[in-house]
């Protein structure tokens, strides 16, 4: 069984005490094995991390690999008219080469930069081509199958039956889930209320239930979509997904901006986990959720980057520092939405969304080794004396400032070098497809 022994880092480990201290980490196999102040072992692979700062793996609950391909194509849009207009015409052209080289290029971005486990949602077609990708390079990965049955302004590649979609679905779990060593899983994925009928969500809704998998929608994003959801189905969309049975512990909800009192009341006493996206919030102008009031509540909440057509990075360290700094002003507190309680949001937060809290989160013997190492003595975060290093990483630190990552006791990187994804060779072929992918679609900026 392979060895790695991390040495001499400062260990952010995460733990109940939350403790910090200069020591070593042992992995064996896929597993954490050991962290204490000084480890000997005669044969294992040897990571000097003397003057680095070591992580747990970061988590992203809410990811569009399927679209990083159409990263720029989709700027300066609020999100009915950005998905109308751009995205839903890019995505219903994807063939299997394009999903699988879309997924490639977000992949190696969120390697690069610590991220270690997503929460995904694919588009509607060639999904298999995304689990290929993900299987290879290594991330860890809940992801789905799009499913998109009802409403008005899709493509016709896009627009699906109902029976289909869910036949399609089921497939795709059985073959796919708990594949990689498990490092995959499979999510139903109903896209969001307004392109799904009531007879699709119920039946998702029970699905979930019978294999035991997780559901993983949008809802409550932008005002015109409440709307929608008021007009067609009688009710406000949390309240809506609430009445068909849908919340509850298996459900990720992305962005939750908009909500009443009642709602947020809902999504924190049946523990819905919600996916905040602060800077796609920001860049679609979809308004600031409520991420302190909701935690005060006791929801679960943790963050992500969205897709890249959105966003345009898939950078965490950018969502740390915007979900910490939109809120301070939003309530002219400097004290609400405090460096520790967002980087718990990334971590321990993110592994709860996924069910996985313990397993993943921090760095502790028995759970899962998806462990990053940092340099953070750099210009722009530097002075490193007394510096509260929680806060470094929020506030100061980017993804760039990742020099190691290890999934499930694997080096995806290492010295910023991919190991199981060729960087050149993804930019090549994605530039090369994407100028494919604009003519099929037909749309025109």
């Amino acid at each position: 069984m392979s060895k790695i022994l991390i040495k001499n880092g400062t260990i952010v480990t995460m733990n109940k005490e939350r403790e910090i201290f200069k020591g070593d980490l042992l992995i064996e196999g896929n597993l954490i094995k050991e962290v204490a102040r000084k480890i000997e072992i005669e044969e294992a692979i040897i990571i000097d991390a003397e003057g680095k700062v070591v992580i747990p793996g970061l988590i992203q609950t809410h990811i569009h690999l399927t679209q990083t391909l159409y990263r720029g194509q989709a700027d300066d849009l609020e999100l009915l008219d950005w998905l109308k207009e751009r995205v839903w015409p890019l995505e219903g052209s994807h063939t299997a080469e394009s999903n699988y080289i879309s997924a490639k290029l977000g992949i190696a971005e969120l390697i690069k930069g610590g991220t270690t486990s997503i929460i995904d949602m694919e588009t509607v077609s060639h999904t298999e081509a995304a689990f290929e990708a993900i299987i290879e390079s290594g991330i860890r990965a809940i992801s789905g199958k799009c499913m998109m049955d009802y409403g008005s302004g899709l493509p016709a590649s896009l627009m699906e039956k109902t029976e289909d979609s869910i036949d399609e679905s089921i497939k795709l779990l059985k073959k796919w889930h708990g594949k990689g060593n498990g490092r995959l899983q499979y999510a139903f994925t109903p896209r969001f209320v307004v392109s799904c009928s009531e007879a699709l969500l119920i039946k998702v809704r029970d699905l979930a239930i019978e294999y035991d998998v997780m559901i993983h929608t949008h809802a409550s994003e932008n005002r015109g979509e409440i709307e929608l959801v008021q007009q067609d189905r009688g009710m406000r969309n949390i309240n809506y997904l609430h009445h068909l049975g849908l919340t509850g512990e298996k459900l990720v909800l992305a962005h939750c901006i908009w909500l009443d009192d009642e709602e947020m009341k809902i999504l924190a006493d049946t523990g819905t986990k919600i996916a905040h996206c602060p800077n796609s919030n920001l860049k679609l102008a979809s308004g600031i959720a409520k991420i302190p009031e909701l935690l005060k509540m006791g929801a679960n909440v943790s963050l992500a980057a969205d897709g890249a057509p959105c966003n345009n990075n898939l950078d965490i360290f950018q969502e740390m520092r915007s979900a910490a700094l939109i809120q301070k002003a939003r309530l002219l507190s400097p004290t609400v939405m405090p460096a520790h309680q967002v980087f718990e949001m990334a971590t321990l937060g993110g592994a709860k969304a996924m069910r996985m809290e313990n397993q993943l989160g921090s760095l502790e013997k028995g759970k899962l080794a998806d462990v990053v190492i940092m340099d953070l003595n750099k210009l722009h975060i530097g002075p490193n004396y007394e510096a509260d290093i929680i806060s470094q990483l929020v506030y100061s630190a980017s993804a760039s400032d990742v020099e190691t990552t290890i999934v499930d006791g694997k080096i995806l990187m290492v010295n910023r070098e991919l190991q199981t994804l060729n960087e050149k060779e993804i930019m090549t072929e994605a530039n090369r497809i994407l100028q494919q992918q604009i003519i099929l679609s037909g749309i025109k900026k």
